[in-house]
């Protein structure tokens, strides 16, 4: 694995360099920024450093090395100290990442070892039928074993972790370093969760965004938080619609922030009010669509749903977010994002991440819907407790570490 750090004006021209000499397939692992030092500090502005790993087919990477007369050839099924070093030296942006993941975990394989001693000492001699293993493979399989387990705790479905893990077996290569099996773990749950897009401009005329989801899961406010960024830290211009008509106070909450925003706001009863709508506010730049929030076995408010869908879709150019609460259970997600595929495609928002411990069901849902997600909430203050969703911050928690 190659770790790399790469400094740009913005985090996307760091990116472009990254990618230019790694390629595509390279994975962030840390984004900060940092100033300019000594005299020319004065004069220049600040950059933003990024942390990027890229996974190599081959085994540990080499150490890089000044050019020598003669330079000593590299055993790569037993690499030499040098490597393992440059290895772990690299680990410590991972580390540091994870906020000390590793020694956590360390902790906990001491204390299973403790209790498997005393589990071992009552019980009788087995005779030796094939040579065991080293001590240092039976550590880095119980280490596995704690990621796994730590997964687990968290809520990640045992057919998503054994997959996880089953694909670090593959690529298990002899005398593999702690830091290098957290890191390879750490790098494939990044790449599973992949990357959303988010609420984008249109092309032409005004982006259309709906909203769906069950009742209770906190779409409404989620609508005014992206509204209030949008009109507020972007500039932009935003409209207001609500079809939820089956909750009076829905419509006025959202009515209100509409005041406070002092954008515009309608109620829509009909396709053709919605249609109407669109061409009344064809000069902004985004239209936001609260629908109404019903359960997923409704199959008449499900029908009603689709027909101002289908209405959405010849009105203009337009984008579906599924709104789900972190909180719901897994069964129950997989129900709900199953019935609103079948209406149209969509990205997901999570809600309520302040109000659960676990976060495996994020997971859990991006591969079971494979759609991405695309915001994350953890509050209920406008416009503060919405963010885009960040991979690396939540692959953290899932492995154990602290937000």
């Amino acid at each position: 694995m190659i770790i790399k750090k790469f400094v740009g004006k913005t985090e996307e021209e760091a990116m472009e360099a990254a990618r230019k000499e790694l390629g595509s397939g390279v994975v962030i692992m840390n984004v900060k920024e940092v100033k300019p030092k000594g005299f020319a500090a004065l004069f220049r502005s600040k950059q933003t450093e990024v942390t990027v790993a890229l996974e190599e087919e081959g085994d540990i990477p080499k150490p890089v090395r000044k050019e020598t007369a003669a330079a000593e050839p590299v055993n790569r099924e037993n690499p030499p100290a040098a490597a393992v070093t440059l290895v772990a030296d690299n680990s410590q942006n991972i580390e540091k990442r994870l906020d000390s993941l590793q020694t956590l975990l360390e902790s906990r394989f001491q204390q299973d070892e403790a209790e498997k001693q005393e589990q071992t000492e009552a019980a009788p001699p087995v005779e030796k039928q094939e040579e065991e293993p080293s001590e240092e493979e039976l550590e880095r399989s119980k280490f596995v074993r704690l990621l796994y387990n730590t997964m687990l705790e968290n809520e990640v479905d045992e057919k998503y972790a054994n997959q996880i893990i089953e694909d670090l077996e593959k690529n298990k290569k002899p005398n593999m370093p702690f830091d290098y099996i957290l890191a390879n773990v750490y790098q494939k749950m990044i790449l599973k969760f992949g990357k959303a897009d988010g609420i984008t401009a249109a092309g032409k005329g005004p982006k259309i965004v709906l909203f769906m989801g069950p009742t209770g899961v906190g779409k409404t406010t989620t609508i005014a938080k992206l509204a209030s960024d949008f009109t507020m830290g972007e500039k932009k211009k935003v409209a207001l619609l609500t079809a939820d008509t089956y909750r009076i106070a829905a419509a006025e909450q959202l009515r209100t922030y509409a005041n406070i925003l002092e954008t515009p706001f309608r109620v829509i009863y009909t396709e053709g009010d919605a249609k109407q709508a669109v061409q009344d506010f064809h000069n902004f730049d985004y239209i936001f669509v609260d629908t109404a929030g019903h359960s997923h076995k409704n199959e008449e408010q499900m029908e009603n749903m689709q027909k101002l869908f289908d209405a959405m879709k010849e009105a203009g150019e337009y984008q579906t977010f599924l709104v789900l609460s972190a909180t719901t259970k897994y069964r129950d997600l997989v129900r709900i994002v199953s019935s609103y595929k079948e209406i149209t495609d969509y990205q997901l928002i999570f809600t309520k991440l302040d109000e659960t411990s676990t976060l495996g069901n994020l997971l859990n849902l991006k591969l079971f819907a494979d759609v991405p997600i695309a915001y994350v909430t953890c509050g209920q203050n406008v416009p503060d407790d919405i963010e885009c969703f960040n991979p690396q911050k939540t692959v953290k928690q899932l492995l154990g570490g602290k937000a």
